[in-house]
């Protein structure tokens, strides 16, 4: 098979856990402080702050920012649950907006959607496609808001140059099918002292020093095991990117006479990482989505459907009374299906895809 997402651990890789596993010091320590430092950097602000996963680093940049009971987050329904659930478990309630063309949250329905009780944007970089900062910061300014940027997909995506993750308090996911991976793990980045200050304390249970607590945390800390692969990743991540990128313009130039098939767009002052490649199957294609996903199935490629329900959708938030209507999210999550690209990926692997979706026979 050729899977939907590899992640790559090599004999430096190994040699990195060994050396740290022989070292007997395996918790938050030196290692971490190195890949924050290094991640920081790499992003382009003064901090960053590692964490045990991309859902424990949303949680703990809504709490550093002091976001809870009686606040409202406007987020994108079509996005991965953890979104929306950092929200509800800093207390705060979820606002849902609609999408655009671009699988990024709706400018427009961001404004429509603001009240006394907002207090935050929460922008998704969806499958490594920058939301429109711009206009976004324009909004956050105007409104006096706090901007937390769902950055999980996106490492080392840019908007004007400007790496996502540096617009606001970013928020990076390092779970094994992302463009870098730690395995699990996750990074909060900021140029703000006070929020770099409070997210350190409650990752590791409100302590500034041993056994002294002084705010309410969790055990939220990323392992030296961590660190030292996510170092090494880091250090791969552009190139990787770039091979995803060629990947997908190649891919996108052999699928564009395929009548039903939209393939995903970069625009202009966007760097398009591309975590997934996803392609839109309309109702003009020759077959259903689900018989696509089997044929190519068959023949050895595996894709996989990035969101089938959106969030507001689900159970969960249906019980909770926020079940609501958004038409484009939920027609676009009828249609998507995301292909392999990532930087395993061959030519002749994306021309095989190609023609299997073309239907022409094997």
């Amino acid at each position: 098979m050729i899977p939907i997402a590899k992640p790559i651990f090599d004999d430096e890789i190994i040699e990195s856990v060994v050396n740290v596993l022989k070292s007997g010091m395996v918790v938050q320590g030196k290692k971490v402080k190195e890949f924050e430092e290094n991640f920081a950097e790499y992003i382009g602000v003064k901090y960053a702050i590692a964490t045990s996963s991309g859902t424990s680093a949303l949680h703990t940049a809504l709490l550093s920012h002091k976001i809870g009971g009686g606040d409202e987050v406007i987020v994108p329904s079509f996005s991965f649950i953890a979104t929306a659930n950092s929200v509800l478990m800093a207390g705060a309630k979820p606002v849902f907006a609609d999408i655009g063309k671009d699988f990024c949250i709706d400018i427009e329905d961001i404004k429509a959607r603001i009240t006394k009780k907002t207090k935050a944007i929460m922008p998704v970089h969806l499958y490594g496609q920058p939301c429109d900062m711009k206009a976004i910061i324009d909004i956050v300014d105007d409104h006096k808001l706090i901007l937390i940027e769902d950055a999980a997909q996106a490492h080392g995506a840019e908007f004007s140059g400007k790496k996502v993750g540096s617009f606001g308090t970013g928020c990076f996911s390092f779970y094994a099918t992302k463009n870098m991976t730690t395995i699990e793990g996750g990074v909060i980045t900021t140029n703000d002292k006070k929020v770099c200050k409070r997210a350190k304390l409650i990752r590791d249970h409100g302590m500034p020093k041993r056994y002294v607590h002084t705010v309410f945390g969790y055990n939220y800390r990323m392992s030296e095991v961590q660190a030292t692969i996510g170092l090494v990743q880091l250090r791969r991540l552009d190139e990787w990117n770039n091979i995803r990128i060629k990947n997908a313009e190649l891919l996108t130039s052999l699928l564009s006479d395929v009548k039903g098939v939209i393939t995903p767009k970069t625009y202009p002052n966007r760097k398009h990482v591309f975590h997934q490649y996803t392609i839109r199957v309309t109702p003009e294609f020759r077959t259903t989505r689900e018989n696509l996903i089997e044929e190519l199935r068959t023949k050895g490629i595996s894709s996989l459907i990035y969101y089938p329900i959106p969030i507001h959708k689900q159970e969960i938030y249906k019980k909770l009374g926020l079940n609501m209507s958004l038409p484009k999210t939920e027609k676009v999550a009828e249609e998507v299906l995301s292909l392999p690209i990532h930087q395993s990926v061959k030519k002749e692997d994306l021309e095989k895809i190609a023609n299997i979706i073309k239907g022409h026979k094997a």
